[in-house]
């Protein structure tokens, strides 16, 4: 398992506040770094209530993307997250790539707090582009 190197503030859910993955970002990470499609299938709501976009299979709330509107044109994603019982079926990495298709039909740009997110962009370089070139998030170098 390659952990990648990131810093992060407390507020995109690491609990010692300095940037330490948990399990389950380390599991979402690994997810996202292979290229499968999913094997469940899902649909994508923007809950502006709760602002995440959630993955919802059947009636099911299966994951979902945090997030924090910064006036129209820029979103700042907090935190990805699956539950349990449906990882490892390629759900982190669909939502993600929804999620960005989303943004950029919008015509938004983001700043990423999510290391699971940078690393979904790491591997798919075509939406590098949505990043914020003045405010891209928080990331160690490596």
């Amino acid at each position: 398992m390659n952990t990648p190197d990131f810093e992060y503030p407390d507020e995109a859910g690491y609990p010692d506040g300095v940037g330490t993955l948990t399990q389950d970002q380390v599991v979402l990470i690994d997810e996202v770094s292979e290229d499968h499609s999913p094997t469940i299938e899902f649909f994508v709501v923007n809950n502006e209530e709760t602002s995440t976009y959630e993955a919802i299979s059947g009636d099911t709330v299966i994951g979902g993307l945090t997030y924090d509107l910064t006036g129209e044109n820029r979103l700042v994603l907090v935190a990805a997250a699956v539950f349990p019982a449906y990882r490892g079926q390629g759900v982190a990495t669909e939502l993600i790539r929804r999620v960005l298709d989303e943004i950029r039909a919008g015509g938004s740009s983001v700043t990423i707090l999510c290391p699971i997110v940078w690393e979904f962009i790491d591997r798919n370089p075509s939406y590098a582009d949505l990043i914020d070139t003045e405010l891209p998030g928080l990331r160690k170098t490596r």
